[in-house]
């Protein structure tokens, strides 16, 4: 046993090393956006600006902090395995048999079976008496797998749901007994293959992230051209040196929107904790943007799809077939009650309270008594059970011995072909009849028709007895009652989710580990799927290339008996596709594929540790409608950050432009370093937040979801930066010339007063942040006007503009606060000319909206 603990390692699963907390928080700092602040800090620093180089450092710090929590968070998911993958074990060596650490099991050991015992390795079965083993975790089954020794399987992939003879670690025995020898351990068992998959999986960046880092790039060699522009020209133009340098810097400074960092994180957050109300836990903040690119969600079927609880939908007796209605009152007859009282009585589950235990089958069994009106606790006081005949595999069922009064009677359920070899009689609305060939034929029908709809079909029977009896004489000469049809129920809301889903441009994809048949049946009343040919197993995937996968996965709705290295390869080809994909699920089976998703969502009631640490989202109540909720603020999040961004961009372009133009026809710089900075201090917080913090837009989802390699500036947004800039500009020039102008000159004069030359960047400087301001109501949707979104209806920016009007008035009205950003205080055709030009870029974007509403409407009539 030693020499093979060392051959083949510990009975443990393995992560690779993990990085530091230092390593993690350096690697944050990996970014051009990052770059380019901590260049702004520099130069903040060097142009003896302190504060505002702690507050941009503060920023990247804390986007840095918060970006190494959530790493911290999502790097479990190999921990939680190694938690459910470590129970005791039962071993027989040298004949002895004894418990231990499951660490010690190694290959060739034989362990031992027992109902409750967490299985510590994967097993090929020796021996097996009525054994059922609990493998949701693993291949997705709602109910226990029956598992049977004696069956040799002959294909080489039979998928692990298949695999009959087998046992696997981690999964837990519910029945019966068994032995078996153990073929794997640690990583080579099929949890450890699922540990492999989620420890080797690459983190791949939010499209987010990418369009981020990107812009940073973009910035950083936008702000040195402009830098490195301006100097030349000044140094061209035999202009004062250091205060062109002092200008020239401020306006590369000012050209970086420093706080978008902080912004993004600030709406990414606000963006969470909204979602959490509504039953969706974010673990990485930028998963809320990538929600909204979402246009395939991959669901696991059950407990995400389905109820996860096994419920009687029909049955049929000599009535017919009748459908059975829950929470609703259903019409019983005499013939439907004793239908309903022999299959309580033939069941070891108990079920109280909305709790049970016991096989989900029998658990559903006595919910068909409740629903039929039969009062359980009365009849388990008036009947006895004598004996039994317990359920086996070869069989195929299950009898029990009651008395009732004085009278024994005999109950027997299980499958009914079986059943039916049996059976003498029928029971026939009060009347035992002699079976005919008539009613075997009906029966054998009813069948069909329900397992053609994917239900699991159980049929009953019974026999009064004159005296106590043995087992061998229980299933003999039965009178047949019917048979039940049951089934993992659809969740009534996900039909309404899927449509809604559906008409957001989003596909719904089922990948399960469930039969094909049953897989098609729930995606077909769900609206997943319309024919089985959008059906596929995971044996007829791997019968097909990388490459014609890879070509056909998008004619796919289904993916059926699929294991776990099935459902991360249909995930990567769907992103192959340029797809963006979420995937649901809540078994260790899961976890990779929810690692490999753009999304990946774990259940939060019946989610493995495992499938948490592994995911992106959790869902409280889950609820798949609950995930499409979720995109409608993923969608909404983004928007309201893109807001931001263009409104950011377009204020800066702005200062570039008026600065820029300026200087090149040889004019005063209309704005001085510290007038620069300011308005880019007021200007990068405040309103920026507030447009991050707008109301979501009713409208959102009846848009086709975004591309992942879509910019920000897609569509008529770059026109809009790009016009909202140069406006914004020309407007402050304008301002500045008519400064000049109030007292006589004009820029291009040699000599100017101080006087003439502090009125004239006054009004330049409050132009500027009165057009920036109230440029921001116009940024809030790109079609829509402010009446018909509601000018009040976003209270932080309306608080934002007033605020930061405030502060302007301050800095003028304040005598030191004047002097100290040399400016002076405006007369009245000043503060007209402010006031009037500073609703110019306002009025001008909603004469813009006018004119796209028309054209749409005229383009859709």
């Amino acid at each position: 046993m030693k020499a093979r603990l060392e051959k083949y390692g510990p009975n443990k699963l393995t992560a690779r090393k993990k990085k530091s907390i230092l390593q993690l928080f350096l690697a944050q700092l990996q970014d051009w956006l990052i770059y380019v602040l901590f260049a702004a800090v520099v130069i903040t620093v060097f142009m003896g600006e302190y504060i505002d180089a702690i507050i941009i450092l503060a920023v990247i710090i804390l986007n840095a902090v918060l970006g190494v929590v959530q790493e911290v968070k999502a790097g479990n998911a190999i921990e939680a395995l190694q938690k459910i993958a470590a129970p005791k074990a039962l071993v027989r060596r040298e004949g002895v048999v004894k418990e231990v650490d499951s660490e010690t099991v190694v290959p060739g050991d034989v362990l031992i079976l027992d109902a409750g015992r967490y299985i510590a390795a994967d097993l090929r079965l020796l021996e097996s008496a009525n054994l059922q083993i609990e493998e949701s975790a693993l291949t997705g089954e709602s109910v226990p797998s029956p598992k049977d020794a004696t069956i040799t399987l002959k294909a080489p992939n039979t998928p692990l749901g298949d695999r009959d003879n087998a046992a696997f670690m981690s999964t837990l025995v519910t029945a019966g007994r068994g032995s078996g020898v153990v073929v794997g351990t640690g990583m080579q068992t099929e949890v450890g293959k699922i540990a492999t998959i989620i420890d080797t999986e690459e983190e791949i960046k939010t499209p987010l992230e990418i369009r981020l880092n990107k812009l940073g790039k973009s910035l950083g060699k936008f702000a040195i051209g402009i830098c490195v522009l301006i100097f030349v020209v000044a140094l061209l133009q035999g202009r004062d040196l250091a205060e062109m340098f002092l200008i020239s810097v401020s306006l590369a400074v000012a050209s970086i929107p420093e706080g978008l960092a902080a912004i993004v994180a600030i709406v990414l957050s606000i963006g969470v904790t909204n979602m959490s109300k509504r039953n969706a836990i974010i673990r990485r903040l930028p998963a809320v943007e990538t929600l909204g690119s979402v246009n395939i969600i991959c669901s696991d079927k059950t407990g995400t799809l389905t109820q996860n609880k096994m419920t009687v939908l029909r049955y049929f007796n000599s009535e017919g077939e009748v459908a059975v209605e829950r929470e609703k009152e259903n019409p019983s007859t005499d013939d439907a009650a004793l239908l309903a009282k022999a299959m309580v009585l033939c069941s070891d589950a108990t079920y109280e309270n909305g709790e049970g235990t016991g096989d989900p089958t029998e658990i559903a069994l006595l919910i068909l008594g409740d629903d039929l009106g039969i009062d359980r606790q009365a009849l388990g006081r008036q009947s006895k059970r004598i004996d039994e005949f317990s359920f086996d595999s070869d069989r195929k069922l299950m009898s029990t011995l009651n008395e009732e009064n004085g009278r024994y009677t005999v109950y027997t359920k299980g499958a009914i072909d079986n059943l039916l070899q049996l059976t003498t009689h029928v029971h026939i609305k009060g009347q035992v009849v002699p079976i005919s060939e008539q009613h075997k034929q009906q029966v054998q029908e009813a069948t069909a028709r329900m397992s053609g709809q994917a239900l699991r079909t159980l049929g009953v029977a019974y026999k009064p007895v004159d005296t106590v009896i043995g087992a061998d004489e229980m299933e003999q000469d039965l009178i047949l009652l019917g048979l039940v049809g049951m089934m993992d129920p659809p969740r009534m809301e996900v039909k309404d989710s899927v449509r809604k889903a559906k008409e957001a441009g989003i596909k719904t994809i089922m990948i399960t580990g469930d039969h094909k048949i049953t897989a098609f049946a729930i995606g077909y009343e769900l609206g997943i799927a319309d024919h089985l040919d959008q059906a596929i197993t995971g044996q007829e995937i791997d019968r097909l290339s990388e490459t014609e996968f890879s070509e056909k996965v998008n004619d796919y709705r289904i993916f059926a008996r699929v294991s776990p290295e099935h459902k991360v390869r249909i995930v990567r080809a769907l992103k192959a596709q340029g797809n963006v994909v979420s995937m649901t699920g809540d078994g260790v089976n899961d976890a990779p594929s929810l690692n490999a998703a753009d999304i990946g969502v774990a259940m939060g009631i019946t989610g493995t540790d495992v499938a948490k640490n592994a995911s992106d989202m959790i869902l409280t109540d889950d609820n798949f409608a609950t995930i499409v909720s979720a995109i409608e603020q993923g969608r909404n999040i983004y928007n309201n950050i893109r807001k931001a961004v263009l409104f950011l961009l377009s204020c800066n372009l702005g200062e570039v432009v008026a600065m820029f133009i300026t200087l090149m026809i040889g004019w005063e710089a209309p704005l001085i370093a510290t007038q620069l900075l300011w308005i880019n201090l007021l200007t990068d917080s405040m309103p920026a937040v507030a447009l991050g913090m707008d109301p979501g837009d009713p409208d959102v989802m009846k848009e086709k979801p975004r591309s992942p390699n879509e910019s920000f500036f897609t569509g008529i947004a770059g026109w809009r930066v790009l016009g909202g800039g140069i406006l914004i500009g020309t407007l402050t020039i304008f301002a500045f010339w008519f400064g000049y102008y109030e007292h006589g000159y004009t820029p291009f004069d040699d000599v100017v007063p101080v006087a003439t030359l502090e009125n004239a960047r006054t009004l330049a400087f409050m132009t500027l942040v009165a057009c920036q301001l109230f440029y921001a109501l116009a940024m809030r949707h790109p079609t829509k006007s402010i009446f018909q979104l509601g000018v009040f209806s976003n209270r932080y920016l309306i608080g934002a503009i007033v605020l930061g009007l405030a502060l302007q008035l301050v800095v003028v009205a304040v005598p030191l606060m004047r002097k100290a950003f040399n400016l002076t205080m405006l007369d009245t055709p000043g503060w007209l000319m402010v006031l009037t030009l500073g609703l110019v870029p306002l009025l001008v974007n909603e004469l813009g909206k006018i004119y796209l509403r028309a054209r749409k409407k005229q383009q859709s009539s």
